[in-house]
């Protein structure tokens, strides 16, 4: 069992609240991912859970008991750091079998665990190495089974692949979502970067200044906004953002669209531009169009073969079905 609740919990250190009162619900097995800007909060909130951190008020539950003076060590929980904190000199084996020896488990019971958690995580050949021999990803890896091995109810990542390159980040996405599906257990991940929590999450947490904006699977925060801050945050290339007399309509004054839903033409359209600067990916090409009336240039996806030059003269119209609607207080008009 994973289930937590968080009710009414709040943080403040001395007179800065950097939680402020909070309600939330992670269920068994899901795989949670708290994502917003540096400052917002998402490693303090993890910190609190985890019993590295008091709660200034409020109370934390895990699987349905009060957890919220429990030391780190009695919550049954399982933390992987964004530094490895490996201990060089032991190999991966030892390394991985730390938790267990200080929990003075038998020898039988630890070599049944670390070959199993060797198994999962594609290590079982390098366990007499040191970690000196490993690359960033492996030591990732020996670092996550060396949570396994604890058998928590549920395990929570501090922001684990921003040490990596950007190919190790995208292999180790891959593989920690493949470990969430292997053992259906309860993971709590934070990140800022937000391409991470699309396409890991089954539920996202966005944060900002210590609130959550809002909660939701990544479809609904990517298809429904409930702000303009979700709005801006979640997507990349993030959501075009129109105000001013373009965007004033009834009980809206900004309006949203997406990238790929703003169609471009040579020959006519709603809106007229010109071309700036282009981002090619190959697939797809992003081209930033500056439009007459508008101090911001707006971002559209065109298929790769599309080829447009700087300064051209071009047309958008967006798909008003697509539009996103949001009134003086940033909210979402539906």
């Amino acid at each position: 069992m994973g289930s937590i609740r968080l009710t009414e919990v709040q943080k403040s250190f001395g007179d800065v609240e950097v939680i402020r009162p909070l309600n939330l619900e992670i269920e068994d097995g899901e795989f949670v991912v708290f994502v917003g800007p540096s400052g917002c909060g998402k490693s303090t909130l993890l910190r609190l859970i985890a019993g590295l951190e008091d709660t200034t008020a409020g109370s934390i539950s895990i699987d349905g008991q009060d957890a919220t003076d429990l030391p780190p060590g009695k919550r049954g929980l399982a933390m992987v750091f964004q530094s490895y904190a490996l201990y060089p000199h032991m190999t991966v084996r030892k390394n991985i079998a730390f938790p267990m020896r200080m929990a003075k488990l038998p020898k039988e019971e630890q070599a049944k665990r670390i070959e199993a958690a060797a198994e999962v995580l594609n290590l079982t050949d390098y366990l007499e190495r040191r970690p000196g021999q490993l690359s960033g990803g492996q030591r990732q890896r020996v670092a996550i089974g060396r949570a396994i091995v604890r058998e928590p109810s549920a395990f929570l990542f501090d922001e684990p692949l921003s040490n990596l390159d950007a190919a190790l980040r995208v292999g180790m996405r891959l593989e920690i979502s493949e470990l969430h599906k292997r053992l259906e257990t309860t993971m709590i991940y934070v990140t800022h970067d937000q391409i991470e929590a699309m396409t890991m999450a089954d539920k996202i947490v966005v944060l900002n200044e210590g609130v959550i904006e809002q909660v939701g699977s990544p479809l609904e925060l990517y298809r429904a906004p409930g702000n303009l801050f979700v709005a801006s945050f979640i997507g990349s290339p993030m959501m075009n953002i129109i105000e001013g007399e373009m965007a004033l309509q009834q009980n809206t004054t900004t309006l949203g669209i997406r990238p790929e839903h703003l169609s471009l033409s040579t020959d006519s359209g709603l809106w007229q531009g010109t071309v700036g600067v282009a981002e090619h990916l190959g697939s797809d090409t992003f081209y930033h169009v500056q439009v007459d009336g508008l101090e911001k240039p707006l971002t559209v996806r065109a298929p790769g073969h599309v080829e447009l030059n700087y300064r051209d003269k071009v047309f958008l119209t967006p798909d008003e079905s697509s539009m996103h609607r949001f009134d003086a207080d940033g909210l979402r008009v539906n």
